[in-house]
Parts: structure tokens; sequence; C-alpha cells
């Protein structure tokens, strides 16, 4: 089941050790517009997943984070939110790892979902139903030749 929060609010995303960033909800405008970022179109053909999901991920970040708590400069005073400053944050791996996991994955997923085949009927998607008709009866065993 897909369930619609209809809420345009930003809402604050906890990413443990006190960083906590302010985000817009992760819509396909965003997305659409994350894919058609620079530095995503600047990526080279070989690029690899890796690659790919760093530079989505910085460009999804640099357009919802619209403020943060516990970010600061090397003498450890408040930083504002800039596009540098995104970049910068999910350099740091356990960020990275953090935002992914907490903001991008529920979308991920979801967007994942629609290219899979018809849910196991003991899974989540329970209403699959068969397509072909049961066998009237059992086949013949063939004869020896």
């Amino acid at each position: 089941m897909i369930r619609l929060d209809l809420s345009t609010e930003p809402k604050w995303l906890d990413l443990g050790s006190g960083l906590r960033l302010l985000v817009l909800p992760v819509t396909t405008a965003t997305m659409v517009a994350a894919r058609n970022d620079p530095t995503v179109e600047s990526l080279p053909k070989d690029a690899s997943q890796e690659q790919m999901a760093v530079v989505m991920a910085k460009a999804v970040a640099r357009r919802i984070v619209t403020d943060w708590e516990g970010v600061g400069d090397q003498s450890g005073m408040p930083m504002s939110v800039t596009p540098e400053g995104i970049d910068a944050l999910l350099d740091i791996w356990p960020v990275f790892e953090a935002f992914q996991t907490r903001c991008l994955a529920p979308y991920l997923m979801l967007d994942a979902e629609k290219n899979a085949s018809s849910p196991l009927p003991n899974g989540t998607s329970a209403g699959a139903r068969p397509t072909a008709q049961p066998a009237k009866a059992c086949a013949k065993i063939a004869r020896r030749g």
C-alpha cells in the first residue's frame, strides 16, 4: 500500500550525533530537477553506480535541505546552509549513509517496487492473481519407442 503524505511542509530529519536537517518533501519535480542537475549530467557514461548515487544524493539534497543544526565551520561556529556546505556534509560517509537511509531510501524503494514483478501471495502484494488456468486432467505418460 502506498501511504500518501500530502503535507508540503519541511520536516526535521535527525541524522544522529546532533545533526539535523530541515528537508522539503522529495517530489517528482525534485527528482527530475536533480537528474537534470549539471553535476549529474556531466558524469561520464561509464560512471559507477556508487559515483552516480553520491552525485544524485547531493543534487537532491541541494534542493530539499533548507536549514540544519549541528553543522559548524572549522572553528565550531554554526554555518548557514549553502550548496557547497551540503556537498561537503554529504562527503562525510556516515552522514551520506544516514541521509540515503532516512531521507532518500523510502522514495527509492517505492521507485524500485514499480519495476518488480507482481507481489508474492505471502508478501506485501497478496492481491496478485494467477494468470494460468488449472490443468483439467493429468498428462498421459509417453510411450517408449
